[in-house]
């Protein structure tokens, strides 16, 4: 009976057993090894740092941008609420610049809107929190135009638009638009989770290749009496640049990282959500005075004033964050204008009470100018601190595409420069073990 053929993988290993019985079969599969362990090295470098580099990158350019824009679409409806119950106040004499602001902000959210769908995942929370504003809004401005319309024929019914339009505003759109800050900043936050780990497996494949190379050279010194092998000197310098590249490489990537999100995403964020802050409460304070006392809420067993008791609410919000953001601030320039909006706060509280004080008293006229009138009200308090905080915002901004653009910029070149080198690194490999064969010939 003839027996059984031996499978290939079977042969091949005799073969491979039989060679390395021998110096010229052990010196193939140590250049083999080398090779296949520098080569892979660089393979994994170019691709965890590309990974990462494409991730920093998408910090910078995408998802921090679509954060700061849905912000802003939630900053710019707000505003838009806060110039609509102004004109109401002013009646028919509402200002063009008080008109202009409100049409500027509809125009500033529509925009945002635009540009947050064209990034928005298709079937993702995002874009059904798109959706629905874009379905509110058109809703809300025919609220308000029918509250300015009846308000400059004398209707009391106008209060009731306007009211209901704000209800819309805060009860619908504002969460919405909420919920979109929320979903980009979670997207913001996978983004630098993605670029800021440790490329651990290309720096443990960087540091056995190393090793292998160093053995490869002490073996054959061992031999040969020959201090070096040019090909394999060749390889493990080209290893070594290529690992300390990573290793230093990500070190100062991950810190302009790291700093970007300290003193730039958590510094905007606590800004951002002053700011919104300051808008609820001049848009309460300015409906507090449209609605002259026919909201109110109980707390405790008393009842308040609706709109009052939210606007102390929003002043205490304004002043934490305020507070937190001085905290964040790490210079001066991020310093000044926050200082300057917790002065701007504390002259409108006292006007406020001020204009309050003459509302209970019945005196409405009394009130609505220390709210709207064109010195001393309360309205230039509101202005300056959204002015300044626009400042601080703008700021931030800057620190943060600095540390952000330090931190991606340190891994430039770094997946194309460690394959090219890897490459390079395996051929001296090679080549020095090739040496040392042409011995046996």
């Amino acid at each position: 009976m003839a027996p059984a053929r031996r499978t290939a993988f079977a042969e091949g290993v005799d073969r491979l057993r039989a060679a390395a019985t021998t110096e010229p079969g052990r010196l193939r599969i140590i250049g083999a090894v080398l090779a296949l362990l520098v080569v892979a090295f660089g393979a994994v470098t170019a691709w965890q740092t590309g990974e990462r580099a494409a991730a920093a990158d998408d910090v910078l350019r995408r998802s921090q941008p679509l954060s700061s824009g849905a912000a802003g679409i939630y900053r710019s409806l707000a505003d838009a609420n806060t110039a609509a119950s102004s004109g109401f106040l002013a009646g028919g004499q509402e200002s063009a610049a008080t008109r202009d602001r409100y049409e500027r902000d509809i125009r500033g959210a529509a925009g945002g809107l635009v540009t947050a769908a064209s990034s928005a995942e298709p079937g993702s929370a995002a874009e059904a929190a798109i959706t629905r504003l874009n379905r509110l809004l058109p809703e809300y401005k025919g609220l308000i135009e029918r509250a300015r319309t009846y308000n400059r024929q004398g209707y009391p019914v106008g209060g009731a638009y306007l009211r209901y339009a704000n209800e819309k505003m805060q009860q619908d759109m504002l969460p919405a638009a909420e919920d979109l800050y929320t979903k980009e900043n979670q997207r913001l936050d996978a983004d630098y989770a993605d670029a800021t780990p440790y490329p651990w497996a290309a720096i443990a494949l960087g540091v056995v290749a190393l090793a292998a190379l160093g053995w490869a050279q002490h073996r054959s010194y061992r031999r040969t009496h020959r201090v070096l092998n040019h090909g394999l000197v060749a390889g493990t310098a080209a290893t070594t640049v290529v690992l300390l590249w990573l290793v230093v490489g990500h070190m100062v990537a991950r810190s302009g990282l790291d700093g970007s999100y300290e003193h730039g995403i958590r510094s905007l964020s606590v800004l951002h959500d002053a700011r919104i802050a300051s808008l609820k409460a001049r848009g309460n304070e300015n409906l507090s005075l449209v609605a002259r006392g026919a909201e109110t809420v109980t707390v405790g067993g008393k009842a308040y004033d609706a709109y009052y008791y939210d606007f102390d609410k929003d002043m205490g919000v304004l002043g934490k964050r305020l507070t937190e953001a001085g905290a964040l601030a790490d210079d001066g320039a991020g310093t000044t204008p926050i200082k300057a909006a917790e002065g701007n706060m504390a002259v409108w509280k006292q006007r406020h009470a001020s204009a309050r004080a003459e509302d209970e008293n019945g005196n409405y006229q009394q009130a609505l100018d220390k709210v709207i009138g064109a010195k001393g009200a309360t309205g230039e308090c509101f202005d300056s601190v959204d002015a300044n905080l626009a400042r601080a915002i703008d700021h931030e901004q800057s620190e943060f595409q600095q540390a952000a653009g330090d931190g991606r910029d340190a891994m430039t070149g770094l997946p194309v420069g460690a394959a090219v080198l890897a490459v390079l690194g395996a051929a001296g490999a090679v080549a020095g073990i090739g040496r040392r064969l042409s011995e046996y010939r």
